[in-house]
């Protein structure tokens, strides 16, 4: 069995499309239909379906797409064997909150790059509530993430740093719009965000139902920069972690909001499947993740 076959069907589940997978690879596009072809005929099924005008993976597909993994894992295992973590290869995936990417992982990624320059470093910005399912589905090797407990069993998760958030508003705001320590308030604004499951979020708004402060229906938006950017314009408020603001905070461009939620921390982990085979570039980067998560981000 060609391993290139392998190789380019898990390039097109990875990227979503024959065409990108292509890119991806180096292929023309009609190499990379024809090795699906060679594989679909070595194996006696369909790989995949069109529903709609999307190409699917069929139900056979799925059924075996656990053995491909295995396939690839172990001849990535034979290629690094005994090699220096300078000199090997493969991929690894990472993904995690938009937030946590532009603010946290710059230097991270840097230094996985700078140690181990032959991988193929996959970064993949996931809505927070979709990464475990990333990690269970094998279509990322690593996560960061808030920690928001009940985790499924076939994850291993690392606690990391805590985090604080903060209640953000223009310098326009209102100044009689600023409570949110005093119950019973309806305020004529709307909380805008880019993570409406996120942990920090969902306490946010479990707070205010407490409080009974109502607000108008939730904006989302989809990155953190343009929520703040509306937020700036007085468009509504935000509550984000607090390392995405501290820039604008000490400029006067956003100022924050005091609440009751001002000294809570939001812990976040590092997750993998505790199934999955640890790879000589996944050790590294959960070392690297690891030296540069520790205190707390307040």
């Amino acid at each position: 069995m060609n391993t290139k076959n392998l190789e380019t069907l898990m390039a097109i589940i990875e990227t979503g499309s024959f065409q990108k997978a292509a890119t991806r690879l180096d292929y023309t596009p009609s190499a990379v239909t024809s090795q699906i072809k060679q594989l679909e005929n070595e194996l006696s099924i369909k790989l995949f379906e069109k529903i709609g005008r999307k190409m699917e993976l069929t139900q056979a597909a799925k059924d075996i797409l656990p053995f491909i993994e295995t396939i690839l894992s172990n001849v990535e295992q034979l290629h690094n064997y005994k090699k220096d973590v300078s000199e090997i290869t493969g991929t690894l995936r990472l993904v995690a909150p938009d937030s946590i990417f532009i603010y946290n992982m710059q230097p991270l990624i840097k230094e996985i790059l700078h140690t181990a320059p032959n991988i193929r470093l996959i970064v993949n910005s996931l809505p927070s509530h979709e990464i475990n399912q990333a990690i269970v589905d094998g279509s990322a090797d690593i996560g960061i993430d808030c920690d928001k407990g009940n985790f499924p069993e076939t994850l291993v998760h690392k606690s990391l740093r805590s985090v604080a958030a903060c209640l953000i508003a223009s310098p326009f705001i209102d100044p009689k719009e600023t409570d949110f320590i005093t119950p019973h308030q309806r305020k004529p604004f709307a909380i805008i965000g880019n993570e409406p499951k996120a942990n920090y979020q969902t306490t946010l708004t479990e707070y205010l139902d407490a409080k009974d402060i109502v607000l108008r229906p939730f904006m989302k938006f989809q990155s953190i920069e343009a929520v703040k950017r509306s937020v700036m314009n007085d468009l509504g408020i935000a509550y984000v972690p607090k390392f995405s603001v501290e820039d604008e905070l000490k400029r006067g461009s956003l100022v924050q909001l005091k609440t009751e939620l001002d000294s809570r921390l939001y812990p976040s982990v590092c997750v993998y499947h505790k199934n999955k085979w640890l790879s000589p570039q996944m050790k590294m980067a959960l070392q690297i993740i690891e030296a540069h998560t520790k205190g707390d981000l307040v």
